[in-house]
Order: structure tokens, then sequence, then C-alpha cells
């Protein structure tokens, strides 16, 4: 299966109880070549209302650093989620709901075969890295699962709310853009 029909296919997901209060699926967005595969929790309200990841505030200041680090939403990076609807009032998807959306998620790896996946927040690096993951503790270091490098930092709604974990966050990109170099991709 191509992205294009696993896309068609999950707009119509029932399988968990939040798509009784969306608006829109947020499949994902990029290329299907992807240097890198950066992964959410889940849409917040804006991204629920235009169909898209990180398009509000957060989306804003993500594209500000993959602008600097040469990365673009639509030419060599993939944006998505853990879950595809929002959940109600922003709160962290459920256990049960990120379970749900996982066969999304994992079909949407195998299509685009990423390098190297950054996971953006805790729970996305709970969930893709490892439960007891820190993201203050353990961001910007790269795991190696398989064929793939993860990497974690922070949520990009998270350093809007606490500035001074910019810098950080910085860092870890930096630390991305060095990886993607010395890869070569």
């Amino acid at each position: 299966m191509d992205l294009t029909t696993l896309e068609k296919e999950c707009l119509g997901c029932k399988r968990c109880g939040l798509c009784e209060t969306r608006t829109h699926v947020v499949f994902g967005q990029g290329s299907p070549h992807p240097k890198v595969l950066f992964v959410g929790e889940g849409p917040g309200q804006q991204e629920d209302e235009q169909g898209q990841p990180f398009v509000g505030r957060s989306g804003q200041l993500l594209d500000k650093y993959l602008f600097a680090m040469d990365l673009d939403r639509s030419t060599n990076c993939y944006i998505g989620n853990i879950v595809k609807c929002r959940p109600p009032q922003n709160r962290d998807p459920l256990p049960e709901e990120r379970q749900a959306c996982m066969p999304w998620l994992r079909e949407q790896f195998r299509c685009l075969q990423p390098k190297i996946v950054v996971c953006l927040g805790r729970v996305a690096a709970q969930t893709l890295i490892r439960p007891d993951f820190s993201v203050t503790k353990e961001h910007g270091q790269f795991i190696q699962k398989g064929d793939t490098l993860f990497m974690a930092t922070w949520h990009p709604a998270a350093l809007l709310r606490n500035p001074a974990a910019k810098a950080d966050a910085f860092g870890d990109f930096v630390a991305l853009r060095e990886k993607i170099e010395q890869l070569g991709l």
C-alpha cells in the first residue's frame, strides 16, 4: 500500500472515540522520501480545523527550526503524529487511543522508510523510544532501533510555554543536521 492509499483509508478511521469529536483526520504532511520523520503526539485545535500537522504557533516555531537546518516539510521531511485525531482540550492521548492509531503510524513508517525519526515531546518519545524516556534528560541523544535512528526533543508547544529550553532544542536540531550530513542523507 502506498502513502496516498493509506491516507485515504485513515480518513475514515473509527478505531477509537477521538473520531467522534474530530473535525478532520490529521494524517501527516511532507515528502514521500523524507530525510527525517518528525512525530508529535496529536493534532491541536488549528490542526484539527485545517487537517494538517503543526500549523498553529507551535508549527510556526517548528518551521523556523526546520528552515535553519535546511529542512522543509514540503521537500525533504515528513511530519506526523502518534494519534491522527485531536484529543479533547488538547489533553495527552490516552494509551488506548495511541494503541488504536499505532497501525497507521507503522504503515506510514513502512511507506516513508525514514533513516531518522525525531520525537517531538514526551508522549511521542515515550511511545516510540521507551516508556520511561525523559526528554529533559535525554534530548538530542540518538538511539538506534533496527535500521533507524531515533532522537527526541521538546515539543514546540512546550518551547512556547518554556522559552528557556529553546537553546537546548536548537542544539538538538543542530545535532540532527550533523547526523544527516554524517549519514549522507
